[in-house]
């Protein structure tokens, strides 16, 4: 569900953060109040294309940021973030970030982390549904209306397996098609393969030698240096003048004086045994350091012709040896394919014959199931429909055959809608009018209310050229969708209003010598008086009525 909405310089509104709750959230107000900025709002945290002309006059930036409470969404969210590189949900909570400026600079984040547009969409997608004037809507797509219709028939278990067939089947025909080449590119492909192959396993490659390898590169390199820097240091420690041992000679001889007058100073003579023992291991090793550091320039050149073909392991094949090592076993499977690939594409062509034989099966055995739940689906939405204003319209689904067969099956759907009794029905995008669009949507949503996974949706203007037992049907409705889903309604009648579990107002006020655009949520007694203005003014008559509307919900 959508918790919390902040919009910041977008149209009529300076700053404004909008809680919403579960269930039905009704929002009503004046004509030209600023109820569309939160559709705007919305549109363009879920990915819509900016319009410079929605920036607040006078500034030069927008921002929009929306969270979402995102625990049991069915879509792949955790999948998604992870193989796009977005930071993880936290606490269940999913946040979106939109900001545009002057200039036309777009910027977006999914929990703190930049993103793009098309990201953005995709969530929005799987997060809500705006059914208005300007459409974010997934129902209009044709795949989406072939999977609404398998999930009202329950036929989305034989679906996703038609589709593992399918992509079992694309895997085949790939492998296949790697396999038949040309016999001029076949034999360019294998010798590339076996010199490939060759190279990597000629080079006998450890996975982490290059390190080592590095290391006594540079000691060869400076073996002289270090010889001369070793051989210094002996000299200072042992040499003919000024050494550190004479120079010890003299502070034992001072303390071992110092302890025979004082013999509290004994453990200081003892502190010079043990540096002078220390000096002396020193002494050992940096001799031994000395020896071992010899000046080889044949080693040096072996060294080198090493890492260089290391080098050029690395720009032919993978930037570390392990990867190289992994592009090294690949081409062997390869090769190994290539050499064998008669018997290998037998094997293929056999699986990819066994797989369409099954895919017809599956296909013809969907589409069949499909049309039997066509009528059930159609008689549904119908009945609906009758409710709201349409009692003799047609609803209709028409399913098509397609020229092959797709992971969703051999079937191609399109929704299609008659508002008037003898006009031809069209595909359900095509409906000029977005009100009665608005209320097609809302009975689709209403016989689908259990099998449609998006969480969040948004009516505008359902209430368009409605009212009486209409307006009220509509709000009995979308209070049984909002059972399953949150709905955000935007409505000019007070039937619409009073089914709503959450109400708000929105008003323009004067601030500083500017016009803003505010949003209040309604306690029970501003609760009456919207409602008895939206019934007419705030008259006795109009508050009885509007008070007998919410006991009536």
């Amino acid at each position: 569900m959508l918790t919390t909405l902040r919009i910041r310089n977008l149209a009529l509104v300076a700053d404004l953060t909008v809680e919403f709750g579960r269930g039905l959230n009704v929002l009503s107000g004046e004509t030209g109040a600023g109820k569309s900025v939160i559709l705007g709002a919305l549109n363009l945290v879920l990915g819509q294309r900016a319009d410079r002309s929605l920036l607040r006059s006078g500034t030069d930036a927008c921002t929009v940021e929306a969270v979402f409470e995102v625990t049991g969404l069915r879509a792949p969210l955790e999948a998604f973030l992870v193989g796009n590189g977005l930071e993880a949900v936290s606490e269940g909570q999913l946040i979106l970030k939109r900001t545009f400026t002057a200039s036309g600079t777009n910027r977006q984040f999914v929990n703190g982390s930049p993103t793009t547009l098309d990201r953005l969409a995709t969530l929005g997608d799987w997060l809500v549904d705006l059914h208005g004037p300007h459409d974010h809507q997934s129902l209009l797509q044709p795949a989406r209306q072939l999977a609404i219709l398998d999930a009202f028939g329950g036929l989305a278990g034989r679906v996703e397996e038609h589709g593992r067939r399918f992509r079992e089947r694309a895997d085949v025909e790939a492998a296949r098609r790697e396999l038949v080449v040309d016999e001029r590119t076949y034999a360019q492909q294998v010798d590339l393969l076996r010199f490939q192959v060759a190279e990597i396993d000629a080079a006998r490659l450890q996975p982490a030698e290059e390190t080592e390898l590095e290391s006594e590169h540079r000691r060869a390199v400076n073996a002289a240096r270090l010889r001369d820097l070793a051989s210094a240091a002996l000299g200072a420690l042992d040499g003919e003048e000024a050494s550190a041992f004479s120079a010890l000679g003299v502070v034992g001889r001072s303390l071992q004086d110092l302890a025979r007058i004082d013999p509290g100073a004994t453990p200081l003579a003892e502190l010079h045994g043990q540096s002078l023992e220390l000096l002396r291991e020193l002494q050992s090793e940096l001799s031994r350091y000395a020896d071992r550091t010899e000046v080889d320039p044949g080693r040096l050149q072996q060294l080198e012709e090493r890492l260089n073909l290391l080098q050029s392991l690395r720009r032919k094949y993978g930037p570390t040896l392990p990867e190289i090592l992994a592009f090294g076993e690949d081409a062997r499977r390869r090769l190994q394919a290539l050499e064998g690939r008669d018997a290998e594409v037998a094997r293929l062509e056999a699986e990819a014959a066994r797989l369409d034989a099954e895919l017809t099966v599956s296909g013809a055995a969907l589409s069949a199931a499909r049309r039997k739940v066509i009528p059930r689906l159609a008689k549904s939405v119908a009945r609906e429909l009758a409710t709201l204003g349409f009692a003799q319209s047609r609803f209709d689904v028409d399913l098509k055959p397609l020229a092959s067969t797709s992971a969703a099956g051999e079937d191609a759907c399109e929704f299609q809608f008659a508002p008037n009794p003898g006009e031809p029905a069209h595909p359900l995008r095509a409906i000029a009018s977005s009100g009665e669009l608005a209320r097609v949507m809302l009975a689709l949503k209403t016989v689908l209310a259990d099998e449609d996974d998006v969480p969040v949706l948004v009516f505008d203007e359902v209430d368009a050229n409605v009212g009486g037992e209409t307006a009220r049907a509509v709000g009995e409705k979308m209070r049984r969708i909002a059972q399953r889903h949150q709905v955000l309604c935007i409505t000019h009648l007070a039937p619409v209003a009073a089914a709503g579990e959450v109400h708000f107002v929105v008003s323009k006020d004067v601030r500083d010598g500017r016009t803003e655009s505010q949003v209040t949520r309604l306690d029970p007694a501003h609760r009456i008086e919207e409602l008895a203005r939206m019934l007419g003014g705030a008259t006795a008559a109009a508050r009885r009525h509007a008070e007998e509307l919410l006991r009536g919900t």
